[in-house]
């Protein structure tokens, strides 16, 4: 990039470059199995961390509730996931992947840790921790509630 442009100089700018480069990455990825980034966050949440409302993998992923809602719908379409009213009790959800969803977990979770690698690699441990340390101070307080991830 060209120092003379002072936008390429604004935190913004490189941050959300940053991202969609590895977002980019990331897609390309998974659309290999069938699965978007968010499906992968699902999948991520319900299989590996427990995760299992759907109000509970909104905050999880940081988006707003109708936007999990319709997510999750689809991946139920998909066969990636089943929902169940807990007690018979529609209000109650529970989210649990099913035997596709766990094979999407399984082959994605080391595409997944060699992107982050890739990424994290390019900084020594000192730098990397500044980073992450700084990305949270940024982020802290920020309550906006995201459609989209």
């Amino acid at each position: 990039m060209a120092a003379e442009f002072t936008l390429h100089n604004r935190i913004g700018f490189k941050v959300t470059r940053l991202a969609r480069i590895m977002e980019s990455r990331l897609e390309k990825q998974l659309a290999v199995h069938g699965i978007t980034r968010l499906q992968w966050c699902v999948l991520r949440g319900v299989g590996l961390e427990g995760v299992t409302s759907p109000s509970q993998l909104a905050d999880y992923i940081c988006i707003a509730r109708p936007a999990i809602s319709r997510l999750l719908k689809s991946m139920e379409e998909q066969g990636l996931v089943n929902r169940n009213g807990i007690d018979d009790d529609k209000r109650f959800t529970e989210v649990a992947l099913t035997d596709l969803g766990q094979s999407k977990l399984t082959a994605c979770h080391g595409l997944v840790r060699e992107l982050n690698q890739h990424f994290s690699e390019k900084l020594d441990g000192d730098i990397y921790d500044v980073f992450m340390d700084a990305i949270d101070r940024l982020t802290e307080g920020e309550d906006v509630q995201l459609t989209r991830l």
